[in-house]
Formats: structure tokens, sequence, C-alpha cells
């Protein structure tokens, strides 16, 4: 059967998602995303033009009828700012799916918990489909599902900081607890980073400077689509045991006796 996850009333093949900023145009843009064999891509509402037909538009590149579009609230730091966000996006046509992403800390870039939760609580209440940009708080994470958001987007390191998964501990402790998808979001920084997420059992990762930031985006676009694809077969097929000491990778009876 094809590997396939569901989120928000529709069915994906690609575990990869990704990001449209830092990218030198639109067209290089569209080419990383073809790379990466994504299906659904996500937007900075307040940085991207999604809104204005009159003035250059992304989904005139990345149409709505080829790609589920993700609109973000980044660059919001109240729930306030988040809220009316969400709503603008989707008074533009985009649709209910939104990822909200509250700003609590400005150089760090951490979420803050408490406006994201009252902004998810809010949002789902209206009738959006939230994903929301969380830290690796599985008691956030638990909060987050309880307020009714159809995912959980544990962040891996800080926005930006290519670090990889800091703490893949309380990553697994989410996804054993979750009964929504888990999406690693945020700190991705190359192949075996999207690899190791997958491998932990995360539903997807999500990632843009990831690839934007790479000094051949279109070729990092690729590797990610390849390493998110055998990290998830890694996954599936359970990885052997860890040992503290050798153990003979061939049998140790029936030996040849030697002259």
């Amino acid at each position: 059967m094809e590997d396939t996850f569901a989120l928000g009333g529709r069915t994906y093949r690609s575990r990869l998602i990704v990001g449209t900023g830092k990218y030198k145009d639109f067209a290089e843009t569209r080419r990383a995303i073809d790379a990466s064999g994504a299906e659904m891509v996500t937007v900075a509402v307040r940085r991207v033009n999604i809104t204005d037909p009159g003035k250059e538009n992304l989904l005139d590149h990345v149409p709505p009828d080829r790609f589920t579009i993700l609109p973000n609230t980044a660059g919001c730091y109240t729930a306030e700012e988040a809220i009316r966000t969400a709503r603008l996006a989707r008074e533009a046509g985009i649709g209910n799916l939104v990822k909200i992403e509250v700003i609590g800390d400005e150089k760090t870039l951490f979420p803050d918990v408490a406006a994201t939760i009252e902004a998810a609580r809010i949002l789902v209440a209206e009738g959006f489909d939230v994903l929301p940009y969380v830290t690796d708080d599985p008691v956030a994470c638990k909060r987050l599902e309880e307020a009714g958001c159809i995912a959980v987007m544990p962040l891996a390191a800080p926005i930006g900081s290519g670090l990889g998964i800091r703490n893949p501990y309380n990553i697994r402790i989410i996804i054993e607890q979750s009964r929504v998808p888990v999406i690693v979001d945020a700190g991705v920084g190359t192949a075996s980073d999207a690899a190791i997420a997958l491998e932990l059992g995360c539903t997807a990762v999500l990632m843009n400077s990831g690839i934007a930031g790479a000094k051949d985006p279109i070729k990092m676009a690729h590797a990610m689509k390849l390493a998110v694809e055998a990290g998830r077969a890694a996954y599936e097929a359970g990885r052997m045991p860890r040992r503290l000491h050798a153990q003979a990778s061939s049998p140790e009876t029936g030996l040849i006796d030697l002259p």
C-alpha cells in the first residue's frame, strides 16, 4: 500500500513541507519546490504577497490547484496579530488551513506558548484547521492537541539555526503521546537532520532555511526529498537494537574446521 498521511481532509504522499522565503526570486522558489517533491508549501502571509493580485504574486508561480498552500503567521508577536493574519489569509481565499506562529522572544524566535494556545483555541472555534509552531515540550503539545489542533509542530532547534534535532527524547515523547500528526518544524539544516526526524517517527518535517540557505538550493531540495524517504523507510523497517558490545554478523555455529 502507498505510504500516505492525512491532514486537513487531504491525503499526502510527500512527508516534506517546504517554505517559500529567502530565495532570490519566485522562479527559484518554484524550482526548489519541484525538486523537493513537496505537495504542501507554507507562506508567510505578512512577508510574501498572496493577497494582492495587482502585484507579483507567489500564487502565480505556486498555484493552489497544484499545491496545498499553508499560510503562516510568521512575524506575529501576540495572539491577536496571529488571529488577524489567519483571518486575512482566509478572506483572500486560501482556505481554513493555517500554521500559527506567535513569537515570544525576538532574539531566539522561540514561541510564546501561552499566546499560541490562546490563538489556537480561538481559531479552532472559528473553523480553522490549525497547525501550531511550538517548543519541543510534550505538555505544550498535549494542550494544543486538546485545544483542537489537527497537528503539532515542535521545533527541532531555533528557527533558521540549522542545528538539527537538539532533543530527540522530547520529540519521541511527543510522538508517543500524540493522536495527531507530529511535524518537526524549524532547525533542520541538512539531509541527515530530516532523516533523523522521520526515523524517530515524525509524520513529516517542515523546513525553509535548510534548503533556501544552501549553496545550491535546488540540489539541497532534492537531497531533503531523498532523506525524508529514507528516514521514513528506516522507521517502518525498525532499526536493529543498540548493543554495548560487539556481536558477530555471521553465525557462530557450524564453522568450517581449519586444516
